[in-house]
This record gives structure tokens, C-alpha cells and sequence, in this order.
């Protein structure tokens, strides 16, 4: 669904995939997203899943963080957002589709269409004679 990517500090270039919301970003050990950098705290930022408006960005009591340079407390995230704490980033994005394998569909439905179509010249020929 979604993917939060890490671009600095000794996790640089993971990607983290939320499986649950509301999320909690932090150093704690209990939080999906742990990330044990200077300037994050135990229990730092919270992404929650709001429909329609789309996911939501909360600071948790007393902690700082910013979006693409912009300070808030609460805020709906976009596609390719970069998140700061500190000197801590990371961007936040959808994640890349995978299309399921359609074969067997494809396969049944030319069948079908080949059955159809032989019982149609049977019954032409049956009916002929």
C-alpha cells in the first residue's frame, strides 16, 4: 500500500512497508517503523490510514518534524512527500503495484470461445442434415 524509504543515517536506503495503521515512527522498540537516529524519540510521528482524505501525518506530543521544509502537527501526505526529523529523512510513497498473472483467465476464456464455437458449426451441421 505504502512505503516509507529512508534517504539518511545508518539506515539510508531501506524501505519500510507499513502492514497495519495507525503507524507509530520512533526508537521504541514496539514501534513499526523504528528508526534509532539522533533527534527521533521513542515515539515521534504517527501515520493513520483516514478515508477520503487519505493518510494523515501527526506529530506526537511535544515532538518536532517537518514536510518537504514545512513544520505541522497534522497533515495529509502525498506521493513522494520527504518527511525530516532532525537531520533524520525519509520520503514517503505508494507502493509499486504488482499486476497478477491473468493466464489462466486468458486461457479459459479462449476455450470457452473455441467450445462455443465448434458446438455452433455442430448444431449448423446437425440442423443442415
Amino acid at each position: 500500500m505504502v512505503q516509507l524509504k529512508i534517504l539518511t543515517g545508518r539506515q539510508a536506503g531501506l524501505a519500510c512497508a507499513p502492514q497495519q495503521f495507525p503507524c507509530i515512527v520512533g526508537r521504541s522498540a514496539s514501534a513499526e517503523v523504528r528508526v534509532d537516529e539522533d533527534g527521533v524519540w521513542d515515539r515521534h510521528l504517527e501515520i493513520t490510514s483516514n478515508f477520503p482524505e487519505g493518510f494523515i501525518l501527526k506529530t506526537l506530543p511535544n515532538c518536532l518534524a517537518s514536510i518537504n521544509g514545512q513544520r505541522f502537527e497534522r497533515a495529509v501526505l502525498r506521493n513522494g512527500d520527504i518527511i525530516e526529523v532532525g537531520l533524520f529523512r525519509m520520503q514517503f510513497s505508494l507502493k509499486e503495484t504488482q499486476q497478477k498473472s491473468l493466464r489462466t483467465r486468458e486461457v479459459l476464456t479462449w476455450l470457452s470461445l473455441g467450445i462455443l464455437s465448434f458446438g455452433q458449426i455442430g448444431l449448423v451441421y446437425w440442423l443442415s442434415h
